[in-house]
């Protein structure tokens, strides 16, 4: 399961009783993106919840062509401020702290901990594989990736 898929709406029962809608409390599922980002659903809740659901769209559903919502495009641009968080030298419960301040989302710290494991473990396959194609760009490209996620020791 994709951490996208492991973050959930801060709030949830306030947000579905302001909206009088029921709304999944995964952020990403579609039916919570359609509700949450049309102007309607935007305009019944309260001006706090407004400002940081607003920020939120702003940050990871601006895309170019309005098509991209529904290719994947809010879960990469919020999957690369995950890992942004985390190479400012942010653990997974600060980063917890930090995007449920931001934008009224959260996730449990161990399913952080799990996602930047994971993206460390893929960066380290990376860097492998190029090193044995002798693609010392892409090899040395992963290496300081996966060094900027582990952080200093």
């Amino acid at each position: 399961m994709a951490i996208t898929d492991k973050i959930y709406l801060k709030n949830h029962r306030q947000i579905v009783s302001q909206l009088d809608a029921n709304i999944p409390k995964r952020v990403f599922s579609g039916a919570t993106l359609e509700v949450l980002y049309s102007g309607e659903g935007l305009s019944k809740v309260d001006d706090a919840t407004r400002e940081r659901l607003l920020d939120f769209a702003q940050d990871f559903m601006d895309c170019e062509d309005a098509d991209d919502i529904y290719t994947g495009y809010p879960e990469r641009q919020f999957i690369a401020y995950l890992l942004d968080l985390r190479a400012q030298g942010l653990g997974p419960d600060a980063i917890v702290d930090v995007m449920s301040d931001e934008y009224m989302v959260y996730a449990y710290p161990g399913d952080v901990l799990s996602f930047l494991d994971n993206a460390v473990r893929t960066l380290e396959s990376v860097e492998s594989l190029a090193g044995v194609e002798k693609n010392r760009d892409a090899e040395n490209a992963a290496r300081q990736a996966r060094k900027d996620l582990v952080g200093p020791r």
